[in-house]
C-alpha cells in the first residue's frame, strides 16, 4: 500500500497526459538519472513524443512550485537538463529498453499509474 501512494505522489498530468518524470522513475527502477535517459536515447526511435516528452522550462518551473507547496521542500537544485516525462506507454517500453527482470516486472507494479489520479499542473502546464 505504500509502494502504491509512493507511485501515486510521483505521477502528474502536464500536457493532458498523466506522466512519471524522468528522474521518479530512475529512483524507482534504482538506476542513475543519466543511466535512465541514455538508455532511452540509445534507443530514441522507440519513443515518440506519445510516449515521452521533455518538459518546458515553464512546465518544469511549475513542476517545482507544485512539489514546494506540497513537500515544504525541493531537491530539483541541482538539475542541469529539463527532465524527461514518460506516459504510460513510454513507461512500458522503458521497462524494455532497461533490459532486466526487474524492471519487467515493476512496469506491471508502476503501470498502475493510469488508474491514479495524476498531481495536475494548473492551467499554465496543461
Amino acid at each position: 500500500m505504500a509502494d502504491l501512494q509512493l507511485i501515486q505522489s510521483k505521477i502528474y498530468e502536464i500536457r493532458g497526459h498523466k506522466v512519471m518524470i524522468d528522474r521518479d522513475l530512475a529512483e524507482l527502477y534504482q538506476v542513475t538519472t543519466g543511466n535512465l535517459n541514455k538508455s532511452v536515447q540509445r534507443n530514441i526511435k522507440r519513443f515518440p513524443s506519445d510516449f515521452m516528452f521533455q518538459l518546458t522550462k515553464e512546465e518544469f518551473d511549475q513542476l517545482k512550485t507544485n512539489l514546494i507547496f506540497q513537500n515544504g521542500i525541493s531537491n530539483w537544485g541541482g538539475t542541469r537538463k529539463l527532465p524527461f516525462a514518460f506516459t504510460e506507454q513510454g513507461l512500458a517500453m522503458l521497462s524494455g529498453v532497461l533490459n532486466s527482470d526487474r524492471h519487467r516486472s515493476e512496469y506491471f507494479h508502476y503501470a498502475s499509474f493510469c488508474s491514479c489520479p495524476p498531481i495536475g499542473l494548473g492551467s499554465s502546464g496543461e
